[in-house]
């Protein structure tokens, strides 16, 4: 495992984004493990969760594309503070672009915050999480209808690994397929599990045998490989 993505599984638990235990998903699927991105708070946890989402995008997607795309409201965040690691880790000046809930009439109107998407853009999209895919579902046609772009891939912290809304392969899996660009995580679930089980972090063991077993049976239901 590269190291970045080990330092940001450890970050991950001592941000407190990402808890084990019993936690109930607005899916209605009961988890042995959350992740809340909106627990980066600080300046300097989102000047760190920026540089590994510019190393992961850096990895996979290379520096040839102009606008990462963060839809709203928790890629807003995540788009500028990974446009900032980009440019100070890469010496690549992309741009940033967000989308607005509610389209604005006046002043700088539009959907659109930050930089425009204009015909020919190249574009990565940036998420925190995606469980069932749904989101992608809203953030597309935003950026197609914007002109001829293309959506080189998509970016997420963490790939949960569980089923998608056609209920065979995972989310990450669908998106590749229904929408044909790639879709990739700085980690993976499996590799937090590899990396955290019966190993202190942050001083505690987080993921003891107690929770590895309850991990192994939540991905006999749901789970994807």
């Amino acid at each position: 495992m590269e190291q970045y993505k080990s330092e940001f599984i450890e970050f991950m638990v001592e941000s407190d984004v990402l808890k084990f235990g019993e936690f109930t998903l607005k899916s209605g699927r009961k988890s042995p493990f959350f992740m809340n991105a909106g627990a980066y708070v600080t300046g300097s946890q989102l000047m760190r969760l920026g540089e590994y989402y510019a190393r992961a995008i850096h990895e996979h997607y290379g520096e040839d594309f102009d606008v990462l795309f963060g839809p709203a409201y928790k890629g807003i965040p995540l788009a500028v503070a990974a446009t900032i690691a980009f440019s100070r880790l890469y010496g690549k000046e992309i741009r940033y672009c967000s989308n607005r809930k509610e389209v604005k009439d006046h002043g700088d109107a539009g959907i659109l915050l930050g930089s425009k998407i204009k015909d020919g853009d190249r574009v990565v999209i940036i998420e925190d999480v995606t469980t069932s895919g749904k989101s992608i579902e809203e953030t597309f046609p935003i950026v197609k209808a914007q002109g001829d772009v293309t959506v080189l891939g998509l970016m997420v912290s963490l790939n949960r690994m569980e089923k998608g809304l056609g209920g065979e392969k995972s989310a990450l899996d669908e998106i590749r397929e229904n929408y044909g660009f790639d879709a990739n995580a700085i980690v993976t679930m499996e590799e937090v599990v590899e990396h955290l089980y019966n190993r202190p972090c942050q001083g505690r063991v987080v993921i003891n045998d107690e929770i590895k077993a309850a991990i192994d049976e939540y991905y006999k239901q749901y789970g994807c490989h």
